[in-house]
């Protein structure tokens, strides 16, 4: 099995960075390939331009995602992001390593996402959800944030964090490519507990790993409920 992770922290040492090398730590030693995207170690250009495209289908007018197929289509993406959507491409699971900030992914992600999933191979029109480019593949995040278990649920004071925060990574974006989407790994109130405790965390990150495919898998639309334009059936 080919397993690429993303990882965003932009300390080399911080706990997300130990999560991430406990991850492929255990995938490669129960003998999968796994390749590594750190994106502030590569620097990675986090904003959407016009620069993206060596050559343009429309001169005159960006329309961003209409450029990403006429890109993707002619061999024409800039080296950053096709050296990114290669990864994608050949590996069979995407891991997803990162700190929540401000109740979301950090914004070098979000701009490695605008980036890389490419509207045409990855999506469009009906290709969506359990129709869209990714097909067969699968998804995990791993993720750190300081508040504690407690405030979050369906009467917690920030709601629910996977299907309510964070809908839009897990659905919005990872489920929309039709990405198969195992239910994350979140660790609580990292930068307030001891040592021993984060170890303890890091411990059963990779228990969840070892287990990674009897992980339940986040409930996506059914496109079956939906007519051809995607109206509610009655």
């Amino acid at each position: 099995m080919r397993v690429h992770l993303v990882h965003a922290h932009p300390e080399p040492r911080s706990f997300v960075a130990a999560m991430r090398d406990v991850i492929a730590s255990e995938l490669q030693s129960a003998g999968h390939d796994v390749t590594i995207s750190d994106l502030y170690a590569l620097a990675f250009n986090p904003v959407a331009s016009a620069t993206d495209f060596p050559t343009r289908a429309n001169a005159e007018y960006l329309s961003y995602a209409l450029e990403q197929r006429h890109a993707s289509s002619h061999h024409a993406l800039a080296p950053d992001i096709q050296r990114e959507v290669d990864h994608v491409l050949a590996a069979d699971v995407l891991g997803f390593t990162f700190p929540l900030f401000w109740f979301d992914v950090p914004a070098i992600m979000k701009g490695w996402i605008d980036r890389v999933f490419l509207s045409g191979p990855f999506y469009g029109g009906k290709r969506l959800y359990a129709k869209g480019g990714l097909q067969g593949k699968r998804a995990f995040a791993a993720f750190s944030l300081g508040g504690r278990e407690h405030m979050f649920g369906p009467d917690a004071i920030h709601g629910e964090l996977v299907t309510g925060m964070l809908r839009h990574f897990f659905q919005g974006t990872l489920g929309y490519v039709a990405l198969a989407v195992h239910r994350p790994y979140v660790a609580y109130h990292v930068p307030y507990v001891s040592a021993d405790q984060r170890e303890q965390m890091l411990g059963e990150l990779q228990r969840y790993v070892h287990n990674l495919d009897q992980e339940p898998v986040l409930r996506m639309p059914d496109l079956g409920k939906f007519d051809d334009v995607l109206r509610p059936r009655p």
